[in-house]
């Protein structure tokens, strides 16, 4: 029988967020594969846990990913663990997982601090419905497109960012998606914690002025679909109604189905679309 792979999460600040389960599962298991065992063996020191513990990162996912697969495939079950947080959130977990699902290998996971999900809580945003990039690309052309991306996101957005890099992201995001409602959250669930509710252009002009100290996790108002909505129909105003039924008959779509896309694109009736072309081809 193979072994579980439990995915544990860790507090992001404050040790108390700590689960029972979790404490549990961490002295249970036979290997504790961590992301960083400096940072991780403080926490389990805390906790008094003694398993045997091995790294876990970005730079050896693949070969230490099939090491622990080899050792879950001879029946040990492995504890993943992050520096702070949920294991496979913007982080290599994801990988361990899909290759535990490759060789048939039970995985779970273990509930706890996430430190998207708190500063979404927090924001005084919309929670309905959200979009997580974490920390945006570094690569400048995929950056761009990334955030060309979000400038049409009508769910509320959630990103991660460093200090020292928060001001040049907040022009970007000013640049490319407009000013519009921003929350930032720094130090989450430690003694520092804030929560500023703000605009876009308002925290890039404090940043400037205050250095940001701490992790980050911005959280963006969505797009209005009116707004959008509206902006298209701007758009479609520019030309004819006749260009703008034969951009459609040029797709090889019927005038029918014609006339009605161009009276949904435009904010009219599609009677009045059809009038409309019956008065001017008379006209002509």
């Amino acid at each position: 029988m193979a072994g579980t792979l439990y995915l544990c999460a860790t507090p992001i600040g404050n040790l108390e967020d700590m689960t029972f389960r979790v404490i549990r599962i961490l002295k249970e298991v036979d290997l504790i594969a961590a992301e960083d065992t400096r940072n991780s063996i403080r926490l389990l020191n805390h906790f008094e846990i003694h398993t045997p513990m091995t790294s876990y990162h970005e730079y050896n996912k693949i070969d230490k990913g099939r090491y622990l697969i080899g050792q879950l495939l001879e029946g040990k079950n492995v504890a993943l663990i992050t520096d702070a947080g949920m294991p496979g959130i913007s982080d290599p977990g994801e990988e361990l997982v899909k290759m535990a699902y490759e060789a048939g290998v039970a995985v779970t996971s273990l509930p706890g601090a996430c430190a998207c999900v708190t500063a979404l809580t927090l924001s005084g945003l919309s929670t309905r419905r959200f979009c997580f990039e974490a920390f945006l690309p570094a690569e400048k052309k995929e950056r761009q497109q990334v955030l060309e991306e979000l400038r049409t996101e009508t769910r509320t957005i959630i990103i991660y960012e460093a200090p020292h890099r928060l001001v040049k992201t907040l022009e970007e995001l000013l640049e490319t998606l407009g000013d519009r409602r921003l929350t930032v959250c720094r130090e989450l669930t430690k003694k520092h914690e804030t929560a500023f509710v703000t605009t876009i252009q308002e925290a890039l002009e404090h940043y400037r002025m205050t250095k940001p100290l701490g992790e980050c996790v911005l959280v963006l108002e969505g797009r209005s679909r009116r707004e959008m909505e509206q902006e298209a129909q701007a758009a479609w105003e520019q030309i004819s109604i006749e260009e703008h039924m034969k951009q459609y008959e040029r797709q090889g779509i019927g005038r029918k189905e014609a006339m009605k896309l161009v009276a949904r694109d435009r904010g009219m009736k599609k009677r009045e679309v059809y009038q409309y072309l019956v008065e001017h081809s008379e006209e002509e």
